[in-house]
């Protein structure tokens, strides 16, 4: 077609030659000259994102090879295992195996289980009746649930996660989420281009960044790979990385990827990260089993989760649950039916985020071990860490604290606004194996995240039985004393000159002494003065050795001091050192991670046990049954009065704090309670610790797992024997009156000797007179020690 032009253009020659001449357009050049530059400067930011594109492209793929999460640690707990008698109702033991990932069916009173082999657990009142095997129909002991995993958690934050797969998600719940987010999500591929141009009008309208239009895609991209940042650069990477994921994953993945990373608020000091950790932290079900207002809620939750927090902000929480609904009902995924009554539903959340979650201190030190152990070694994909805890003990520990604070504060009056409360800590581990079972670093780990457990504190009378334990070695080392459990010192008070001059003139509690008293009524008793002396006659240096050989920290030196426990220690170390009481003289180092492995199983670390044997078996056998006579008529014999009967050993200590260190045949417990800025609790441990060992003792010994405490067996090498106390030698026949039974090592007991009969009893003869018959030695059940 020929070029139009228009008569105003048409001018006449003559004209044209009189006036100047205007120039001419060339249009065709114009358009021509201006595609050429659009295309030039079109494929000059191709090359200029070509580059950054390959880099971050290398980078997504790299990670998506080993999967998204590469540096995050899976935390499981230790197995639980359940025998009849044990408390629990079928509806909690079926919320345990729900947590394993266990099949299982809920059935009145009981639960059938369908894991390595099928069992049926039975109910009645409340506790295990019975555990049947299915593929014999025989009656069993004991069944074990899987470990549960606690929580994820990444090696650059503190974050929890509970993982989830696409075919976990129920529908409703992707529903929920696309009509908050992204309603074309399953048709872009990964940018919603009226979205954009329409949040575009409007914020241009405004005159202020109000609409958001970032599609799931492009979360995940920001989620996974970037900072939060609005600056062009990140932007830029952004719509790269989205546009790569889209290229690379179905939208399935995307979503599964995003429902595991997503923000949806924070627990404790823990963001809470993904739909599976949410579904569990705000409503305490697996995320198979949201229902509508539930899911709704989670799906509002994305957009601001601490403005919607709905503990704290419960109307905000709902109005915005209410509008996730409203736009599920707008894309014509639920009834008006179901919508009315979604928007009519409470919340229904769980009782409280943070309520009887104190396990957080233990996954601190568990994820420490885990990082020093594996942290250095390749992996190819998040690691697997089977840490050690009984979520059984670990509630018992909790309630314990629980419980026992309250009394204290009340006891302290702690009330009063200028003086703050005061801390408790708890440690719990196996004896025999290090492993520790339960941990409470303080009183509440959302207020203060100061783990107590490592925390330096003078132990006071908790490390009396060091030096008692040195002085029954003289047994096995000799030397110019040798000490047995009734050899006696003289409990008045002293005062000791040490180190060129330096005196130290240690007092009995109130102020009371005793005179001569025997190594074992000194320890049940905790009298100090006699302590000291013992430590004197042992050689301070001795129990310095000794002490540091069971776990003590270097900084504890030989001085009187060091007898009533003056220098600092962890109740960690605590418990690692009375190991060699109940583990057979044998120290045994706490571990909280017993291995980890990676996405594949291949191992990473195996705990191998570090074990020293520190004291021969004898003489911790002679230390336990002292430590028993604490419990049994010392200082904490009122755990009897507080309903604890099970044979255990342990030791008070009241130094600016209150201790106690105690343990069973299977369970070894380590209370401390005290304030945080060293001001002196001014209540002894028998008052403050042992309440609350002792409540954690009663509930521990509930299941049967922890309440078949046995005796402690004496081994070879050890006598038992009958004593006259007045006169210190073996009790014959003739001398029963003062009598009693004491435990020593072989060749140590004291010899016979005969006396006067002290004691006789009248009896009638067969002619109606009277006669005298010598007094029998008791009976091995009385009179002990």
């Amino acid at each position: 077609m020929a070029e139009q032009i228009s008569d105003e253009e048409i001018q006449k020659p003559e004209e044209n030659e009189a006036k100047p001449q205007k120039a001419r357009v060339n249009w065709e050049k114009v358009i021509r000259r201006t595609v050429l530059s659009l295309g030039f400067g079109f494929l000059a930011v191709v090359a200029a994102l070509a580059i950054p594109y390959y880099k971050l492209s290398k980078r997504v793929d790299q990670n998506l090879a080993v999967g998204p999460f590469e540096h995050t640690f899976n935390y499981y707990s230790a197995p639980e295992s359940f025998s009849p008698g044990d408390p629990i109702t079928p509806a909690d033991f079926a919320a345990e195996v729900k947590r394993t990932g266990t099949k299982f069916a809920l059935a009145g009173n009981s639960v059938t289980v369908d894991g390595a082999g099928p069992v049926e657990i039975q109910f009645a009142n409340d506790r295990v009746s019975a555990i049947i095997d299915l593929t014999n129909h025989r009656k069993v002991h004991e069944y074990q649930l899987p470990a549960q995993l606690i929580a994820n958690m990444s090696d650059e934050g503190r974050a929890k996660r509970t993982m989830v797969r696409y075919a976990d998600l129920p529908p409703v719940l992707i529903k929920a989420i696309i009509s908050a987010e992204d309603k074309r999500f399953f048709k872009h591929g990964g940018f919603d281009v009226p979205r954009m141009g329409a949040a575009f009008y409007v914020d241009v309208k405004q005159q202020r960044k109000e609409q958001g239009a970032s599609t799931i895609s492009m979360q995940l991209a920001r989620n996974l790979w970037l900072d939060h940042d609005k600056n062009w650069r990140r932007k830029i990477a952004e719509a790269l990385i989205t546009l790569h994921l889209e290229s690379r994953l179905s939208k399935q993945q995307i979503m599964q990827d995003y429902c595991n990373t997503v923000y949806l608020g924070s627990n404790g000091t823990f963001s809470i990260d993904g739909m599976g950790e949410a579904s569990r932290a705000y409503f305490d079900k697996d995320v198979t089993q949201l229902n509508l207002t539930q899911a709704a809620t989670l799906a509002g939750l994305i957009q601001r989760p601490s403005y919607f927090n709905p503990y704290r902000h419960p109307e905000r929480a709902l109005e915005r649950r209410n509008v996730v609904l409203s736009l599920m009902r707008r894309n014509g995924y639920i009834s008006r039916a179901q919508y009315d009554a979604a928007v009519a539903a409470p919340l229904g959340l769980r009782k409280g985020i943070t309520e009887q979650d104190q396990s957080q201190y233990f996954f601190d030190l568990a994820s420490d071990e885990a990082a020093k152990n594996a942290g250095e070694l390749q992996t190819t994909g998040p690691a697997e860490v089977h840490t050690t805890i009984d979520l059984r003990l670990q509630r018992a520990a909790e309630h314990a604290i629980a419980a026992g604070i309250p009394v204290i504060d009340k006891e302290l009056g702690v009330s009063r606004k200028h003086i703050a409360a005061p801390q408790a800590a708890l440690i719990v581990l196996d004896p025999h194996t290090g492993e520790v079972k339960a941990l409470c670093g303080g009183r509440d780990y959302a207020s203060s995240q100061f783990n107590r457990i490592l925390s330096k504190r003078p132990p006071g009378s908790v490390f009396k039985p060091f030096v008692y334990a040195a002085a029954l070695n003289t047994a096995l080392t000799g030397g110019n004393t040798v000490f047995t459990p009734l050899s006696t010192v003289d409990d008045s008070p002293t005062t000791f000159q040490y180190d060129r001059g330096l005196i130290y003139s240690p007092a009995n509690f109130k102020d009371q002494y005793h005179g001569m008293v025997t190594l074992r009524q000194a320890l049940a008793h905790s009298l100090n003065v006699a302590t000291v002396k013992v430590g004197e006659q042992v050689g301070f240096n001795n129990v310095v050795a000794l002490a540091r050989a069971a776990g003590i920290n270097d900084d504890i030196r030989p001085t009187p001091a060091l007898a009533l426990g003056a220098y600092q220690v962890t109740p960690l170390e605590i418990a690692e050192a009375y190991t060699i009481f109940a583990n057979d003289g044998v120290r045994v180092k706490p571990i909280f991670v017993t291995s980890v492995s990676d996405q594949s199983g291949t191992g990473l670390y195996d705990h191998q046990p570090g074990t020293q044997r520190v004291l021969d078996q004898r003489v911790a056998f002679l230390m336990v049954d002292m430590l028993q006579e604490v419990m049994r008529s010392g200082t904490a014999a009122g755990v009897h009065a507080l309903g604890f009967n099970l044979p255990a050993a342990g030791k008070t200590g009241t130094s600016h704090d209150g201790w106690f260190a105690g343990f069973t045949s299977q369970l070894l417990c380590i209370v401390w309670v005290g304030y945080d800025d060293y001001h002196e609790l001014g209540l002894e441990g028998a008052k403050s610790a042992l309440p609350i060992w002792t409540e954690f003792m009663k509930e521990a010994a509930s299941y049967a797992q922890y309440g078949n405490a046995r005796p402690f067996p004496a081994p070879g090498g050890v006598v038992r024997a009958a004593v006259d106390l007045q006169t210190g030698h073996l009790a014959s026949p003739d001398c029963t009156a003062n009598a009693a039974y004491s435990y020593f090592i072989d060749g140590t007991q004291p010899a016979p000797e005969q006396c006067a009969p002290t004691e006789v009893e009248l009896i009638s003869t067969p002619d109606g007179g009277v006669a005298e018959r010598q007094a029998r030695p008791p009976r091995p059940d009385q009179n002990q020690f």
